[in-house]
């Protein structure tokens, strides 16, 4: 199938772009490489990408034409978006890189002939402080960004329920791995182990629970949807681990994997943050037969390698 992958420059996208076209699918990406965090990496993956035979269009979907990217596409995985929970990123640029960008390409594919699935990347910051829930719990985000990716994933569903568009969105829940964009959790930690830093911690992070998910369990689900469409459209499906930790607990096994204790420098609590995330995946295992079996300390080693291998010493953040 000819796929296209918005945001595929960044973390998700990338794994998902490749292992896509490792599949035998042609794949083409787009992302405008906006300077959230250090272009230097997105331009690492785009290099990474363009090695396998997947061009990336630099493309802006809140402003540039977009008829001739979509053009013939069959599935669509909406990925690209404004990230984070930031005191610094204004409500302006998440409307515009989530809700406008989503809006912008479902016209552009209105009138479509080939799609056969628009495949939404959501969230579990949609849920808010407390994710523990099915996919039937009142949505009730605490930030800008939980708040504009639920806007723009309803934008997508409301096709669906008005003219039978063939939407479904995938709500991901806390993915960590190799690529993870530096302001995380882990990146940040890894960094200040590997280069004797001290690492910055919002105050009362180190209690809260989180499912955190290896992204390759992430893309195993991801690309469980192509074989079981027919079930998928028109549906919200929460993507994770149904085991969770605290992030303390985090902490402490990057620290073993390194044989290091971290310099903890405690920052102000954070507004916005979710207390506790705890995926309910029930509806992922009997839809698509979704089974994430990466443990932390597992997925964390992969990505104190990859910051080894493919970071230090050799890409500035």
């Amino acid at each position: 199938m000819h796929i296209l992958v918005t945001g595929a420059a960044g973390f998700i996208g990338s794994h998902l772009s490749e292992r896509l076209a490792g599949m035998g699918h042609r794949v083409t990406g787009i992302d405008c490489l906006t300077p959230y965090y250090p272009r230097a990496l997105k331009e690492l993956n785009v290099r990474q990408l363009a090695a396998v035979g997947i061009p990336v269009l630099p493309l802006d979907l809140a402003t540039d034409d977009l008829r001739e990217a979509v053009r013939c596409a069959e599935v669509i995985y909406h990925g690209a978006a404004q990230p984070g929970i930031s005191t610094t990123t204004s409500f302006d640029i998440y409307l515009r890189n989530n809700i406008v960008a989503t809006e912008r390409l479902l016209e552009a594919v209105a009138q479509s002939d080939t799609l056969r699935a628009f495949v939404y990347l959501g969230t579990s910051s949609v849920y808010g402080a407390d994710a523990t829930g099915p996919e039937t719990s009142e949505p009730r985000p605490t930030s800008y960004y939980g708040v504009t990716k639920l806007a723009a994933e309803q934008l997508a569903l409301a096709r669906n329920r008005e003219d039978g568009s063939p939407a479904c969105s995938l709500r991901l829940f806390s993915v960590y791995g190799p690529r993870e964009r530096p302001d995380k959790l882990y990146p940040k930690l890894i960094r200040a182990l590997l280069e004797g830093r001290e690492f910055s911690l919002y105050e009362g992070s180190e209690a809260h629970v989180r499912s955190y998910t290896y992204v390759g369990d992430i893309v195993d689900g991801l690309v469980a949807a192509l074989d079981h469409l027919d079930v998928c459209l028109g549906e919200i499906i929460n993507l994770g681990t149904d085991t969770a930790i605290t992030t303390g607990e985090g902490i402490r096994i990057v620290e073993g994997i390194i044989g290091q204790r971290a310099r903890i420098a405690l920052r102000p609590r954070r507004p916005g943050d979710q207390l506790r995330t705890h995926a309910n995946i029930e509806k992922a295992r009997h839809l698509l037969a979704y089974n994430p079996s990466t443990p932390p300390e597992q997925g964390l080693a992969e990505m104190v390698r990859w910051y080894r291998d493919s970071i230090l010493g050799q890409v500035a953040w």
